[in-house]
């Protein structure tokens, strides 16, 4: 199972970038994320809480940061039983920055756990939109 998103930004990746590691900001700009409790760095756990079930927090860990350029967070169950693994990639480019957003579910309990998660996608595209919007000052 996999959602992913993808849009231009009119702007470059050094005006991107901070957004998506300010979680204390996420509330601000973002309509898919209620808060995020913890900081965005290398190796720290945060719990983000989402509009889609507020509340309820998704527990991840940031496992890469290399900014101004891709991030992982990652999440899930013991034993790789469920697992997601959501990326943020910034690519530059001439006039801005490609933005692309994915995260990929795997493990023995996908099947089941899968059932039971509502649509990912409006909340992908809803991201990408206002990180865009924000982003490029509007």
């Amino acid at each position: 199972m996999r959602y992913a998103v993808r849009t231009h930004i009119a702007a470059p990746p050094e005006k991107v970038w901070p957004l998506l590691v300010d979680g204390a900001g996420y509330p601000a700009w973002n309509p898919t994320v209620v808060k995020v409790e913890g900081d965005i760095a290398l190796g720290q756990k945060i719990k983000v809480f989402a509009a889609i079930s507020p509340a309820r927090a998704f527990p991840v860990k940031v496992t890469t940061l290399d900014a101004p350029r891709r991030m992982e967070w990652t999440g899930g169950m013991p034993l790789g039983l469920f697992k997601g693994v959501r990326t943020f990639t910034l690519q530059p480019e001439a006039g801005g920055t490609t933005f692309a957003m994915e995260e990929v579910f795997s493990g023995l309990m996908k099947p089941l756990i899968a059932k039971s998660m509502p649509d990912l996608q409006p909340a992908f595209d809803d991201f990408a939109a206002a990180l865009k919007a924000r982003a490029e000052g509007r």
